[in-house]
């Protein structure tokens, strides 16, 4: 009786751990630890993965991998979420650590991170991709040898900030017009984490990819009615000879806008003159 209730038990646990061992898929969120970087721009993929952890009833919470993590299911499958703690630009540590430890190939790690050329509560879903001058990106790819998983990157920005430092607007806040707008993101970059879990990124693409801005703003440049092309093409008031006229000037037309897409160096990499951990 006794030996078979011991069995019992170490049946139990053993089949714990094993279950333990079985993580299917790992969900990391990007960002600074400790309370000073806490609710700051940079720090949205902490903010997606509590979301999420949330949405899924899993408690972030275990210090273990370099990271705070927590395990559960999402779909049928099980899930680790991690929000890594050696700061931003060493994130690759961590997640190397996890891809090792449960033996995870690329594609079956989802990365989430805040993305400076995307306006704030945009969301950009890819399967693939470079890392665009993101430095938490840079770290994994060069940990992972590649840079073959899937990533949700959430807009922080969108709009050139004269006068002020990347670093510094990266590590501010969130205005308070714009948290209803990150609220929402939030939201989304949940759901579509959940889908790209089961498999289903290609809907997750389709449902919650925000379209290029580039191509927007050259439907609306070329729009019959836009003023600078309609001041060029008025008549003259005034009746002159055929050999008098003067051939109106060309209408003036902005410069192609920047593909949103393409995340600029600059600014992304402060040098430390301390020796301390650089953050962004």
């Amino acid at each position: 009786m006794i030996g078979e209730a011991i069995r019992k038990l170490l049946g139990r646990t053993g089949s714990a751990e094993k279950s333990e061992e079985k993580i299917m898929k790992l969900i990391v969120g990007l960002g600074n630890p400790t309370k000073e970087y806490k609710g700051t721009r940079h720090n949205i993929g902490y903010m997606a993965a509590d979301k999420i952890a949330a949405a899924n009833g899993i408690v972030v919470n275990q210090h273990r991998l370099k990271a705070l993590t927590g395990s559960g299911f999402i779909g049928g499958q099980r899930v680790l979420i991690m929000k890594p703690l050696t700061y931003m630009n060493l994130s690759g540590e961590s997640v190397r650590a996890a891809a090792d430890f449960y033996k995870l190939d690329p594609e079956d790690i989802l990365i989430i991170y805040d993305d400076i050329s995307l306006e704030p509560g945009k969301l950009r879903i890819r399967k693939k991709g470079s890392a665009g001058g993101h430095n938490g990106i840079k770290s994994i790819i060069r940990h992972l040898g590649g840079d073959t998983f899937p990533r949700i990157r959430v807009g922080i920005g969108g709009e050139r900030h004269p006068g002020v430092d990347l670093a510094d607007y990266v590590l501010s806040r969130f205005k308070p017009d714009e948290l209803p707008v990150i609220e929402e993101a939030l939201d989304k970059a949940a759901k579509a984490a959940e889908l790209i879990v089961e498999d289903e990124i290609g809907k997750a693409m389709n449902l919650y990819n925000t379209p290029k801005q580039k191509k927007k703003k050259k439907k609306e440049a070329s729009k019959p009615d836009d003023p600078v092309e309609a001041a060029n093409t008025e008549k003259p008031e005034e009746t002159v000879r055929p050999e008098e006229t003067e051939k109106p000037e060309e209408a003036v037309r902005s410069e192609e806008t920047e593909n949103p897409d393409e995340v600029k160096d600059a600014g992304q990499e402060p040098k430390s003159t301390d020796g301390t951990t650089e953050l962004i």
